[in-house]
Protein backbone atom coordinates (compact mmCIF):
# COMPACT_ATOMS: atom_id res chain seq x y z
CA UNK A 1 0.00 0.00 0.00
CA UNK A 2 0.90 3.29 -0.48
CA UNK A 3 2.38 5.80 1.98
CA UNK A 4 -0.47 6.87 3.96
CA UNK A 5 -0.52 10.05 6.27
CA UNK A 6 -3.10 11.28 7.99
CA UNK A 7 -3.31 14.88 9.67
CA UNK A 8 -6.14 17.32 11.29
CA UNK A 9 -6.47 19.61 8.41
CA UNK A 10 -8.72 22.94 7.78
CA UNK A 11 -11.21 24.01 5.32
CA UNK A 12 -8.39 25.78 3.18
CA UNK A 13 -9.10 22.43 0.63
CA UNK A 14 -11.59 23.07 -1.60
CA UNK A 15 -11.40 19.30 -2.79
CA UNK A 16 -11.85 18.28 0.79
CA UNK A 17 -14.98 20.40 1.30
CA UNK A 18 -16.20 19.52 -2.21
CA UNK A 19 -16.17 15.96 -1.72
CA UNK A 20 -17.83 16.29 1.92
CA UNK A 21 -20.84 18.43 0.20
CA UNK A 22 -20.72 15.52 -2.67
CA UNK A 23 -21.11 13.11 0.30
CA UNK A 24 -23.59 14.70 2.50
CA UNK A 25 -26.03 15.49 -0.59
CA UNK A 26 -25.58 11.59 -1.78
CA UNK A 27 -26.87 11.00 2.02
CA UNK A 28 -29.62 12.31 1.52
CA UNK A 29 -31.28 9.66 -0.46
CA UNK A 30 -29.85 6.95 2.24
CA UNK A 31 -32.03 5.64 4.45
CA UNK A 32 -31.67 7.93 7.79
CA UNK A 33 -29.45 10.34 5.95
CA UNK A 34 -31.32 13.38 6.01
CA UNK A 35 -31.38 12.86 9.58
CA UNK A 36 -28.16 12.33 10.45
CA UNK A 37 -27.28 15.43 7.94
CA UNK A 38 -29.92 17.39 9.76
CA UNK A 39 -28.06 16.34 13.43
CA UNK A 40 -24.72 17.46 12.35
CA UNK A 41 -25.08 20.14 9.84
CA UNK A 42 -28.74 21.44 10.13
CA UNK A 43 -26.77 24.96 8.83
CA UNK A 44 -24.24 25.76 6.29
CA UNK A 45 -22.12 22.71 5.51
CA UNK A 46 -18.85 24.66 5.27
CA UNK A 47 -19.80 26.85 8.98
CA UNK A 48 -19.69 23.08 10.00
CA UNK A 49 -16.53 22.07 8.97
CA UNK A 50 -15.03 25.59 9.91
CA UNK A 51 -16.26 24.73 13.10
CA UNK A 52 -14.72 21.25 13.42
CA UNK A 53 -11.47 22.30 12.00
CA UNK A 54 -11.15 24.80 14.87
CA UNK A 55 -11.39 21.79 17.43
CA UNK A 56 -9.39 19.31 15.57
CA UNK A 57 -12.41 17.59 14.21
CA UNK A 58 -11.82 17.76 10.20
CA UNK A 59 -8.84 15.09 9.24
CA UNK A 60 -7.74 13.74 6.15
CA UNK A 61 -5.41 11.23 4.63
CA UNK A 62 -2.97 11.62 2.25
CA UNK A 63 -1.05 9.58 -0.36
CA UNK A 64 1.40 11.75 -1.72
CA UNK A 65 -0.09 14.95 -2.13
CA UNK A 66 -3.53 13.68 -2.93
CA UNK A 67 -6.38 13.59 -0.22
CA UNK A 68 -7.53 10.00 -0.37
CA UNK A 69 -9.84 9.52 2.47
CA UNK A 70 -11.47 11.95 5.15
CA UNK A 71 -12.71 11.79 8.89
CA UNK A 72 -15.28 13.87 11.10
CA UNK A 73 -15.04 13.68 14.28
CA UNK A 74 -16.89 15.57 16.82
CA UNK A 75 -17.13 14.68 21.08
CA UNK A 76 -15.20 11.50 20.34
CA UNK A 77 -17.31 10.33 18.11
CA UNK A 78 -16.48 9.29 14.30
CA UNK A 79 -19.64 11.29 12.59
CA UNK A 80 -18.41 10.38 9.23
CA UNK A 81 -15.71 8.49 7.46
CA UNK A 82 -15.00 8.30 3.25
CA UNK A 83 -12.68 6.84 0.89
CA UNK A 84 -12.58 8.29 -2.28
CA UNK A 85 -14.07 5.41 -4.80
CA UNK A 86 -10.52 4.76 -6.71
CA UNK A 87 -9.09 3.99 -3.41
CA UNK A 88 -11.51 1.52 -1.78
CA UNK A 89 -10.82 -1.61 -0.61
CA UNK A 90 -7.04 -1.39 -0.15
CA UNK A 91 -7.36 -0.87 3.91
CA UNK A 92 -7.11 2.64 4.24
CA UNK A 93 -10.69 3.41 6.40
CA UNK A 94 -9.19 0.63 8.72
CA UNK A 95 -5.70 2.34 9.24
CA UNK A 96 -8.10 5.88 9.47
CA UNK A 97 -9.80 4.51 12.01
CA UNK A 98 -6.42 2.94 14.08
CA UNK A 99 -5.02 6.09 13.39
CA UNK A 100 -8.03 8.02 15.07
CA UNK A 101 -8.09 5.43 17.87
CA UNK A 102 -3.82 6.50 18.84
CA UNK A 103 -5.04 10.42 18.72
CA UNK A 104 -4.92 12.46 21.75
CA UNK A 105 -8.79 12.01 21.90
CA UNK A 106 -9.48 9.04 20.12
CA UNK A 107 -13.40 7.98 19.50
CA UNK A 108 -15.23 5.73 21.12
CA UNK A 109 -18.49 5.65 18.83
CA UNK A 110 -19.39 6.28 15.65
CA UNK A 111 -22.29 6.41 13.35
CA UNK A 112 -23.21 3.71 10.27
CA UNK A 113 -26.70 4.68 8.51
CA UNK A 114 -28.87 1.95 8.37
CA UNK A 115 -28.57 -0.11 5.27
CA UNK A 116 -24.49 0.70 5.17
CA UNK A 117 -23.10 -2.98 6.09
CA UNK A 118 -20.13 -1.55 4.86
CA UNK A 119 -19.33 0.76 7.54
CA UNK A 120 -21.10 -1.76 10.49
CA UNK A 121 -18.39 -4.35 9.29
CA UNK A 122 -15.59 -1.69 9.41
CA UNK A 123 -15.94 -0.61 13.49
CA UNK A 124 -16.75 -4.56 14.01
CA UNK A 125 -13.22 -5.65 12.55
CA UNK A 126 -11.76 -3.52 15.58
CA UNK A 127 -13.96 -4.96 18.40
CA UNK A 128 -16.76 -2.30 18.19
CA UNK A 129 -20.23 -3.36 19.03
CA UNK A 130 -23.77 -2.12 17.86
CA UNK A 131 -25.85 -0.36 20.91
CA UNK A 132 -27.88 2.24 19.54
CA UNK A 133 -30.75 2.36 17.18
CA UNK A 134 -32.51 5.23 16.69
CA UNK A 135 -36.62 4.93 15.76
CA UNK A 136 -38.34 7.37 13.90
CA UNK A 137 -42.41 7.76 13.33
Amino acid sequence: MTDLRFHRVGVESEELLVSIDEVFSALESDRGGSALIDQLAARDLTAFCQDLSAVGGLWACFSDEAIVAWALVQDRIILALYVMPARRRQGIAKSFVAHLLESDFPPVDAYALPGDREMKSLYESIGWKARLLTMRG
